[in-house]
């Protein structure tokens, strides 16, 4: 009896006992699921609540060792995380933010939530030398006075991952520096505190912006821009033309190919004006497209592609019903300079983009990012992300005084980029009267390839003057054979070509006291023809000297500091392309070729020294494209010593005749 009683206070006794726990696990769970799973955010430093502007900062979050794992720890790659965020805590909104983050240890940014490279790079991106980062789709930040303090709405946030080298824990790699680049404000020096820095950016008062009345943007200044413009809207779809200036007067583009991004699902369904390089449209049937339009015909579509590369049409296709009857299309893909001819500085072509779901209504439009332009021996094009700006005006086609606008109008701005040290695409010999060798062509001019095996860090060698009409393949032997008349010692490894498919030279001619000449001569290595084509020098000194130039159409450039234009003749636009030689068995390939005289007078140039450099340009471009140059000039001494031989014999003279009246 005693033992059952005792079973009882037993059972009695665990029941109590997994009440208990029960109860204390159910109010666990319950204070678990209040509090939620994320870890509490960190609160913000003071400095934001006592900023009156933009409040920009970078917070490292963490990192972790990347394969393969090394024992050189400036070579170990680790894989990082970071959040950079910019909030408006002033009373003006902000429109298109753009910041900057100073990278400094050989970052390699693979994703950038919430925002886009400026410069249109593909991502993953070098950007261990910094790098601009503008907002999509966020790109404007409204102010908390009109929005109750919504930080959706003035806050933009940036989720970087990317690969970082060298620096291993504890160190924390950290960016130089952060600020705001938007125009009318200045940024102090970035503070930093452990693994975080950041900075408030005020308005400067001494900036002058041009007061607008509108919620977009003043649209901006570049040496080209392109406007996408939404003119008419439809459920599921839309019209756009595409119009790009070129207002640069040394920029060029031939044969355009103009490329971007699709960020929503968006396909072309069809274009005039202009045509995509490929006509596939799998991408469609097999994407979003093809699930949400189930019984659309996909085969009249122009292209399904998220990165669709699009090109001008030929001259003939202008009066197409179909596809041209657009102003300024159909030009072969060639944009020249106002200076040359203003019609041909402008490019219009038309698409009907088709959109995918969630994005259907007639009122949400999503212009492509990640513009980029490029063309055949031109200058290299930077273009920053679209901006929203005021709708486009278009005048009246029947001629009334009235105007229609767009739906929505959208911004790029491109800019040229000088062209990095053996990345040119055309190139500059050297070469005077008063020396027999000519100074070639940089090695490498225009890039080499790894697998070269001549010296691509050597200096070209000097070339007899018939060598320059040969292509680089054949001036071996010649260059051999001149440095040992010459008495010049070879390397152990000759240095490699230059590579480039354009190059001129220039060659002074003549040097008297009144004045002195140069010849030009340029030379076109390609296969392909230039049509109208033009070349610009920079002469720092000799430029208000400048006379004439005999074979050439030539005139001095007001918008670019000591610059001199000129193009060829009409009739004599062409610099046609390299041919075989007279027998292609035996003789080298013969260069397209055009030359002319060019004089200048000293009156105006005082002290000009041709010799010393003064004679040769600092600058020179082809068809937009700025050329590299020597870095030295061609000695004068034998120049210089018929110059000093003068008042030597003079004095050789004198001294003779004193002392001849001495003995007399």
């Amino acid at each position: 009896m005693r033992a059952k009683k005792l079973m009882g206070w037993q059972a009695l006794f665990i029941v109590v006992l997994v009440s208990v726990t029960y109860h204390f696990t159910l109010t666990e769970g319950q204070d678990y699921d209040f509090d939620g799973d994320k870890k509490k955010a960190a609160a913000p430093p003071p400095e934001e609540n006592n900023c009156n502007g933009i409040f920009l900062s970078y917070v490292f979050i963490s990192r972790e060792k990347e394969f393969p794992h090394l024992k050189n720890a400036t070579a170990q790659a680790w894989a990082f995380k970071s959040v950079a965020t910019i909030l408006n805590a002033g009373e003006k909104d902000l429109k298109a933010w753009k910041m900057y983050i100073g990278f400094q240890h050989k970052e390699i940014l693979v994703s950038a939530g919430g925002a886009v490279i400026m410069d249109g790079d593909d991502l993953p991106a070098f950007v261990g030398n910094g790098t601009y980062l503008s907002g999509y789709p966020q790109a404007d930040l409204k102010t908390a006075i009109e929005t109750a303090g919504d930080l959706t709405q003035i806050q933009a946030e940036i989720q970087l991952e990317g690969t970082q080298f060298g620096l291993k824990p504890p160190a924390v790699p950290m960016p130089k520096t952060i600020r705001l680049v938007n125009d009318g404000f200045k940024c102090p020096a970035a503070t930093r505190k452990g693994s975080s820095v950041f900075v408030c950016c005020v308005t400067d008062p001494k900036f002058k912006a041009n007061i607008t009345k509108t919620k977009y943007m003043p649209r901006q200044n570049g040496d080209l821009t392109i406007v996408y413009d939404v003119l008419q809207a439809f459920e599921g779809n839309y019209l756009a033309q595409v119009t790009m200036d070129n207002n640069h007067p040394l920029g060029r583009l031939d044969h355009w190919n103009l490329t971007w991004e699709w960020m929503n699902g968006e396909f072309i369904y069809s274009m005039r004006g202009a045509y995509t390089h490929k006509r596939d449209y799998s991408e469609c049937i097999y994407g979003p497209a093809g699930k949400y339009y189930k019984d659309t015909d996909f085969t009249p579509v122009m292209n399904c592609e998220k990165k669709p590369v699009i090109a001008d049409l030929p001259p003939e296709r202008k009066d197409d019903e179909k596809v041209g009857k657009l102003p300024y299309c159909c030009k072969n893909g060639t944009l020249v300079p106002t200076t040359m001819d203003p019609s041909k500085a402008r490019a219009i072509f038309q698409l009907q983009v088709f959109k995918t779901p969630p994005n259907m209504n007639r009122t949400a439009f999503f212009p492509p990012q990640k513009w980029k332009i490029n063309g055949v021996l031109n200058p290299d094009y930077k273009c920053a992300p679209p901006i929203r700006v005021m709708p486009t005006e278009f005048p009246d086609t029947t001629g009334l005084d009235a105007y229609s606008t767009a739906v929505a109008s959208w911004q790029v701005v491109c800019n040229i980029t000088r062209p990095k040290e053996k990345a040119s695409r055309c190139c500059v010999s050297f070469s005077a009267f008063y020396n027999d060798s000519v100074i070639p062509c940089n090695t490498c001019a225009c890039g080499c390839k790894d697998t070269d095996t001549c010296n691509q860090n050597a200096s070209p060698l000097l070339l007899p003057p018939e060598a320059l009409l040969v292509p680089f393949i054949n001036r071996e032997e010649k260059a051999k054979a001149w440095a040992k008349m010459k008495h010049r010692t070879l390397p152990k490894v000759l240095p490699c070509g230059d590579n480039c498919g354009v190059s001129m030279n220039w060659h002074i001619n003549s040097d008297y006291r009144k004045g002195w000449t140069a010849r030009v001569t340029l030379f076109n290595w390609e296969d392909i023809n230039f049509e109208d084509w033009f070349a610009a020098i920079e002469m720092k000194v000799a430029y208000p000297g400048y006379e004439n130039i005999y074979s050439f159409n030539a005139t001095k450039l007001p918008q670019v500091k000591n610059t001199i234009f000129f193009q060829g003749l009409e009739g004599l636009a062409y610099l046609m392309g390299e041919v075989n030689g007279t027998n292609p068995q035996t003789d080298p390939r013969v260069p397209g070729k055009q030359q002319s005289v060019i004089s200048f007078r000293k009156k105006h140039t005082p002290g000009i020294n041709i010799v010393k450099g003064d004679g040769f340009p600092s600058k020179v471009y082809f068809n937009g494209e700025e050329c590299s140059l020597p870095k030295v000039f061609p000695t004068g001494a034998a120049h210089k010593s018929h110059t000093n031989l003068l008042p030597v014999i003079f004095l050789t003279i004198i001294t003779f005749v004193l002392m001849t009246d001495h003995l007399s």
